[in-house]
Parts: C-alpha cells; structure tokens; sequence
C-alpha cells in the first residue's frame, strides 16, 4: 500500500503560482512513477504530467506544457507540482497518483495507476 497526501492548493489570481506538494509513505516510494491528474465540475478526471522513479523521464500534457513543472525528492517521498501563470481554466480538484513502474517509464492514462490521494483544490479567478 502507498498512502498519498497532497498540499499546496488554494485561491490564486490568474497569471499567480502554485506548489503543490504529495507526500508519499508505505511502500517503496522510489519504485514508482508519480503523476498529477486533475478534474473540474463536471468534466473526465485528466492527464496533467508525470515523472518517472529516477525523474528521468517526464511527460506533460500539452495545456500545460511551459507552465507547470513536475519534480520528485525521493529522499522526501515527496512528489512536486510547480504551476505558473495559471489560468482559470486549470481550476480543478488536482490528484496525484502512484504507478508501479521500476522498468522507468511513465504513462498519462488515469486508469493505470495504482494509488490515489484525496485531492486539493485549486482556484484561478480571472
């Protein structure tokens, strides 16, 4: 089992930044791929990036390409999401997640993760 706690969400003016931050304890935190998932009212739970077990592979979606930045301490069990000149449009509760992969890959698709947290939520008023 790996337990997963986001922080670092809130209110946020458009063109503001945001940290967030998920703390990951139980199993072997540097055996997994960590990723950030995001969804708004009424909309599919998406992809927003990814970073492998080494930080060595990282994958973003293309909305936020530029303007985020994923990082891992895993010396922290801790995973990173460092967002820039937000937009209202990123509102969204965002999750992160944990997949298995010792192999070091990384995947966008929601359905093959393992671990969940309980999300944070994040608000850009325009």
């Amino acid at each position: 089992q790996v337990q997963l706690v986001e922080s670092g969400g809130g209110l946020v003016q458009a063109g503001g930044s945001l940290r967030l931050s998920c703390a990951a304890s139980g199993r072997t935190f540097s055996s997994y791929a960590m990723g950030w998932f995001r969804q708004a009212p009424g909309k599919e739970r998406d992809f927003v990036a990814a970073i492998s077990w080494s930080g060595g592979r990282i994958d973003y979606a293309d909305s936020v390409k530029g303007r985020f930045t994923i990082s891992r301490d895993n010396a922290k069990n801790t995973v990173y999401l460092q967002m820039n000149s937000l937009k209202p449009e990123d509102t969204a509760v965002y999750y992160c997640a944990a997949d298995w992969r010792p192999l070091g890959d990384v995947r966008n698709t929601a359905g093959g993760y393992d671990y969940w947290g309980q999300g944070t939520q994040v608000t850009v008023s325009s």
